[in-house]
Parts: structure tokens; sequence; C-alpha cells
């Protein structure tokens, strides 16, 4: 085994490792968004725990973001909420961040 093997092996579990978390940090971003969103509407607290679960699965429906910021800002209309879209997209940001940082501090 040469040190160039042993090192290529070490990047692809750290992608592999940095993939992970990753997926698990939008995961919770989208669940911090929906039981935000969820507040906003005035939803108890059994539907808010739904409509989290309604807007993670949401991710699912095409790669990248663009889904989730499309079901929220819907339901937002629906329930005759004005929030810009300058503000559903800074809370994803800041979601995504405290997400991240709860991913890596392990909770």
């Amino acid at each position: 085994m040469t040190t160039f093997d042993d090192r290529e092996r070490a990047f692809e579990s750290k992608y592999a490792l940095d993939q992970e978390q990753e997926f698990k940090a939008i995961a919770r971003r989208n669940k911090m968004l929906g039981l935000w969103a969820a507040e906003k509407m005035g939803l108890s607290t059994e539907s808010a725990e739904q409509y989290a679960a309604a807007v993670v699965r949401a991710d699912f429906e095409q790669p990248g973001e663009e889904d989730v910021f499309r079901k929220v800002a819907g339901d937002f209309k629906a329930s005759g909420m004005t929030v810009s879209e300058g503000e559903l997209r800074s809370k994803m940001d800041e979601l995504a961040s405290i997400a991240r940082e709860q991913i890596r501090a392990g909770e």
C-alpha cells in the first residue's frame, strides 16, 4: 500500500462524511424552516410537526432548494400571509448555518 493510496482513501472517506453531514444539515434546516413557517401561520403543535415533515419531503421533488422554497412560499400565500422572497431566503440561509453547526457539534 502506498502513501498515495492511503491519502486517496482518506479523501474519499472525508468526502463521503461531508456529503452525509450536508444531507443531514439540509434535512434539519428544512424541518426547522417548516416549524418556523408553521408558527408564523399559527398552526397547532401537532400540525406544525406534520407540516415540518411535509417541508422535509418537499426537498425530494427535485435537486436544489427551490422545491422547498416554492412549497413554503406557496403555503404562506395560501394562508393569506405575506412573506417576501428575501425574508424567506434569508431565513433558509440562517437555518442552514444553524443546522450545519448543530450537525458538526454532534447534536
